[in-house]
């Protein structure tokens, strides 16, 4: 295979007070409170913030419903500027499922946390191009297309900033004819707000030991967005669903939020500490489509777009420290998800503001490329402590007892937590195994048979991933690197029965039969929709997944 050659050309550099990794909320959240800092305050104060969709919000997939709480702090008069912000929660509904019948929790058992009452359905995609133009218009610089590809370090070791990557490098990792070298943003401080298991924040947290041997846990969240029939459309309504299609020991759920204009989002969320290596996430969502009370509703619709991605679900006792020299990390990045709630864009604004708060501080202060203590402490004592601590004990008690037992436990120790003032009984219960070592061995397991799709309500895993508006580069270099080729049929084949081939919801990872008769671990690294799961699930830990060439991958309209 050609290399690299060692005499590049140099990379050309820009400086920036401040550099933000990720057009999301947290990161629009950050960029926008920046400069409202600086306007205050007379002051000029450049920022820059580079995403590697297409384009703002492409590759933001959420539920979602928001708690207004981020964005009334980020923005207070956000209804009069037009945010896109306008389905209010009108009704709660929590179900138990089982295979052909189901049954509603009473809302007053339900802790008052879990009150949808006052928050909003939303596209979060949506949002997020309205914070852009928000963002723009105050002068913040955004750049859709560039993926931030590496971090920039002194000779101290701090953080200085980021590359972008090289674009029109072929398969073989040199430079084609279009051949363009990425750029150098330097800055001040830098943001890291790329998201669950963003790759940069992966290193970052590595390099510096911010974790300490805390656990990060994951889930795997699908979605797709059906067009309903009008006289089924139920604008306000808020459904959540534990049980079926999954067993006691695998924890998961589901919700469909009913909003805008006869759309229903439909989701469904599997927690990555599942046993089974025969499990397909996909397939779990698919088959819970069927269950009586989702097809009635579903019936006579379509779907119209379809995504997947990892989501963090550890909380409280998860977050990893959450600054070094010269940055910081944001948003899903450091783990601000509350996982009963399924809500963390309110978080990431937070922790978008709280950065932006003490990033300015700092540079006013003369200081720069230091680490922002008072973000720290912003974090760890205010809003997001109080919304994370509450809840920190239910996904162990739910790991730990199984769905029905753990919900119940969790539901409990919810309440206590908020009578006795987010107190509860002062213990934080910790978390098991990293979600990549709870795999049983295919020897001990009994295979899953799944009913075959029927192209109306259910769908195979490529006709869905079309819906997604995937994209690469066909002769870029594969951005899902193995850190031994041999892994996946000399052990995880005869271990786990290679449950790549299952886990991944856009059938990037087939084992196939070669010309020569052998088995061929192949990857179809143009389906994938950057989801993370590989990267966290893969049992050797031989899969580490880095950003492709900018603009690649999916393009969530409306998601």
């Amino acid at each position: 295979m050609a290399s690299r050659p060692d005499t590049l050309p140099q990379r050309e550099s820009m400086d920036y007070d401040i550099v933000i990794v990720g057009a999301g909320p947290a990161g629009l959240a950050a960029a926008i409170r920046s400069k409202q800092k600086a306007n205050e305050a007379g002051k000029e104060l450049s920022v820059v913030v580079v995403e590697k969709g297409s384009e703002v919000g492409a590759h933001i997939l959420s539920g979602a419903v928001i708690d207004p709480i981020g964005i009334s702090r980020l923005i207070p008069d956000w209804q009069e500027k037009g945010a896109p912000i306008t389905t209010p929660v009108k009704q709660d509904r929590f179900l138990y499922l089982g295979p052909a019948g189901e049954m509603r929790l009473p809302n007053f058992l339900m802790p008052p946390l879990m009150n949808n009452h006052g928050n909003y359905i939303v596209s979060l995609g949506e949002l997020c191009q309205w914070l852009g133009e928000q963002a723009t218009e105050l002068g913040v610089e955004i750049y859709p297309g560039f993926a931030a590809s590496e971090v920039l370090y002194d000779d101290q070791g701090r953080v200085v900033g980021i590359a972008t990557g090289d674009m029109g490098v072929e398969r073989d990792g040199t430079p084609g004819p279009n051949f363009a070298r990425g750029m150098e943003l330097r800055g001040k401080y830098t943001f890291f707000a790329e998201g669950a298991r963003g790759s940069l924040s992966k290193q970052l947290i590595e390099n510096f030991e911010l974790s300490k041997g805390r656990i990060q846990k994951y889930g795997i969240g699908l979605k797709e967005l059906w067009e309903i029939p009008n006289h089924k459309h139920m604008p306000g309504l808020v459904q959540h669903s534990f049980g079926w299609p999954l067993d006691n020991s695998t924890g998961g759920g589901s919700f469909l939020y009913h909003y805008g204009e006869n759309l229903v989002a439909v989701g469904f969320v599997v927690h990555l500490n599942y046993k089974n290596p025969y499990l397909s996430p996909y397939e779990e969502f698919q088959r819970f489509k069927t269950h009586p009370s989702i097809a009635a509703m579903l019936e006579g619709g379509k779907r119209i777009a379809y995504g997947a991605r990892a989501i963090t679900e550890g909380g409280w006792q998860s977050i990893p420290e959450l600054v070094f020299p010269g940055g910081a990390l944001l948003g899903c990045a450091a783990g601000f998800m509350n996982v009963p709630r399924i809500k963390g864009s309110h978080n990431a604004i937070l922790s978008g503001i709280a950065a932006a708060d003490a990033a300015f501080d700092a540079i006013e202060n003369g200081r720069s490329h230091d680490e922002l203590e008072n973000y720290y402490a912003d974090v760890m004592t205010g809003d997001i402590a109080q919304d994370l601590k509450r809840v920190r004990n239910v996904k162990p008690l739910w790991s730990r007892f199984g769905t029905f037992l753990g919900i119940a436990l969790g539901g409990a120790d919810m309440w206590l937590n908020t009578i006795i003032r987010g107190v509860g009984l002062g213990y934080t219960l910790s978390h098991g195994k990293p979600d990549y070592e709870t795999l049983r061995t295919a020897k001990s397991t009994k295979p899953i048979e799944y009913p075959k799709p029927d192209g109306t309500l259910t769908f195979d895993r490529l006709t869905n991933v079309s819906f997604s508006a995937t994209n690469h580069e066909e002769d870029q270099p594969v951005h899902l690197k193995l850190a031994d080729p041999n892994v996946p049929l000399l052990i995880n084949l005869p271990t786990w029965a290679e449950p790549a081939q299952r886990y991944c919801p856009a059938a990037v990872y087939e084992i196939v039969d070669g010309d020569d008769g052998k088995k061929r671990f192949q990857i179809n690294a143009q389906n994938c929709v950057h989801c993370k799961t590989c990267d966290i699930k893969d049992p050797s830990q031989n899969i580490t997944w880095v950003c492709p060439e900018g603009g690649g991958g999916p393009n969530y309209a409306g998601m």
